[in-house]
């Protein structure tokens, strides 16, 4: 069966395809489907990003689709930049440009006031509406400096206070048993296997 993954974002699905490579699936994006409806993410939520992008892929490849949101909330912006992660510093967004924009905002604060955690929501839908909805979270603090080559988004500066390295020092072998995107890919992956064998 085809699993649609309503995503451009190639370092994104790259990191969904592993995560979900030992279903018997194959695993296509919008990339796929050039035609398919531009998304507008307005939503207030995660959630309801990752349900938008799901049913109106769905309603229009007609076939099993993923829709996922995620993003960073740090404490010490009430929760910054949220659902604005990937356009945080403006219209010529860039990872580079989000991350420094974040460095500058906390400043000198101390380590102990730079928590934050990543958050993942992830939307089953068909051409019927939605299917299911999961939710995965990783708690880390935000570091000093970018450090590390692997990932993206805010992976530099997300540090896991347990090996006291950032998400893009410790690699994938890593970061894919413990992320926020791992959390809630592995709760969908039940909804899946559920999906194929009542559809099969």
């Amino acid at each position: 069966m085809e699993l649609v993954v309503a995503t451009k974002n190639k370092k994104k699905l790259a990191e969904i395809k592993q995560l979900l490579s030992d279903l018997d699936l194959e695993i296509t994006s919008l990339a796929d489907y050039p035609k398919a409806p531009r998304i507008i993410e307005n939503g207030k939520t995660f959630k309801e990003n990752a349900v938008k992008k799901a049913v109106k892929i769905a309603r229009y490849t007609k076939k099993l689709t993923l829709g996922e949101d995620s993003g960073l909330e740090v404490n010490a912006l009430a929760g910054a930049p949220g659902v604005r992660s990937s356009r945080f510093s403006g219209k010529d967004k860039s990872d580079l440009k989000n991350n420094r924009k974040l460095l500058h905002l906390l400043g000198g604060l101390p380590l102990k006031k730079r928590k934050a955690r990543y958050l993942c929501s992830v939307a089953l839908a068909d051409q019927e509406g939605l299917v299911g909805v999961t939710e995965g979270a990783c708690n880390g603090v935000i570091g000093f400096k970018m450090q590390g080559n692997f990932g993206f988004g805010y992976d530099p500066l997300f540090v896991i206070p347990k090996y006291k390295k950032t998400f893009a020092q410790l690699g994938g072998r890593i970061k894919h048993q413990m992320s926020h995107r791992f959390h809630a890919l592995t709760k969908a992956r039940s909804v899946i296997l559920n999906y194929l064998k009542v559809n099969a």
